[in-house]
């Protein structure tokens, strides 16, 4: 990470206690005139509703709601905050598709509550800083054999049913494709993160003030949730070849994701936070740059703890994409940053700090 990175003001994060944000704050809080927390300590992320025990010291942690007018006008006429990081939001893809109302509540409503609790509060945050998805790109750009490119919309039920996973006749995913993509959600967790996006730029915009939206590709790590079962299957591939179990993969064990370490993660936000863009507002990927399968993931996990060798399974997941991954040459232009933990590195570290939470 940065060397001795520094926040300054005053700042809100929302959502600030879970995964990303017990991590960022780690990072900056020490650095910031005051760093608020307002988090719902959702059961699902933590358990017992207890805030993580590694939350600095210096962090001002108000349990509240960003679905709550009341909750977030108490924050916000308080703070008055120079810095608001949004990382609040409900984020699992298939949990999506049966729970809309909860998602699109606290990504969308809760977001538009944030900003109405500052314009009730008649106060303009310097620079809003928004943690999306690389879930808004849909199933980004894929190729046919004449060479023409298309942007292929929801691989539909009866499709994964018959076990035909890719899209068109022989056409291919062009690999890292997700930079200059055209957003193209194809779930609704997507959706609402497109949305949160498309509302922030926005009010913005109408405010002349600055918004940094990171689009986050596959992140894992310490500290991620071991309970919540839409967390990522870094995390569950971890729990069960400590079992000495074999990891089942979904499809035919050829989805590609980008996955990209909490460290690597957290030092590209330090970066847009100490450094408003130049104008408005900024869009950038943030991702290792390398397109992984998950079977290879799943190995590499195996390989770790002398697990059996994964297995096929053809299941599947309603509203997944085939193939997600991202270039990164532009964010290391505008943000000055670059990722530095590998796979093997980022998948050892990981299962070190599991092993200190389950043994």
């Amino acid at each position: 990470m940065a060397s001795s990175p520094q926040a300054g003001g005053r700042v809100l994060v929302t959502g600030g206690a879970g995964f990303i944000g017990t991590t960022l704050a780690r990072e900056l809080a020490d650095s910031a005139e005051q760093w608020v927390v307002l988090d719902n300590l959702h059961p699902q992320v933590h358990p017992g509703s207890e805030p993580p025990a590694d939350l600095p010291a210096s962090v001002d942690l108000r349990v509240g709601d960003v679905t709550s007018a009341d909750d977030l006008d108490a924050v916000v006429a308080d703070l008055r905050p120079d810095t608001v990081v949004h990382l609040a939001a409900e984020t699992g893809t298939a949990q999506s598709l049966s729970e809309s109302t909860r998602h699109g509540m606290v990504n969308v409503v809760g977001t538009t509550q944030l900003l109405d609790a500052l314009t009730r509060a008649g106060h303009v945050p310097s620079h809003f800083v928004l943690t999306s998805s690389r879930a808004v790109y849909g199933e980004g750009v894929w190729r046919n054999r004449d060479g023409s490119t298309f942007q292929p919309g929801l691989r539909t039920h009866a499709q994964l049913e018959a076990g035909t996973w890719d899209h068109g006749d022989g056409a291919a995913h062009v690999p890292n494709s997700v930079a200059g993509t055209h957003p193209n959600p194809i779930n609704v967790y997507g959706a609402t993160k497109l949305a949160q996006e498309q509302i922030l730029a926005a009010w913005t915009g109408s405010h002349d003030t600055r918004l940094s939206v990171l689009r986050l590709q596959n992140v894992y790590g310490p500290r991620q949730s071991l309970s919540n079962p839409y967390t990522g299957i870094v995390s569950l591939f971890s729990r069960l070849a400590r079992e000495g179990r074999s990891i089942p993969l979904y499809e035919d064990g050829e989805i590609t994701r980008d996955f990209v370490y909490i460290d690597d993660v957290v030092s590209a936000l330090v970066a847009a936070i100490a450094h408003k863009p130049a104008d408005h507002m900024r869009t950038v990927d943030i991702g290792s740059g390398v397109k992984t399968t998950i079977g290879d993931l799943a190995r590499e996990i195996a390989r770790y703890h002398s697990a059996p060798e994964p297995h096929v399974t053809g299941q599947y997941r309603d509203g997944d994409v085939r193939h997600a991954s991202c270039t990164v040459e532009t964010t290391l232009r505008q943000l000055d940053w670059q990722p530095r933990v590998s796979l093997r590195d980022g998948v050892a570290s990981l299962q070190e700090w599991i092993a200190t939470q389950l043994d």
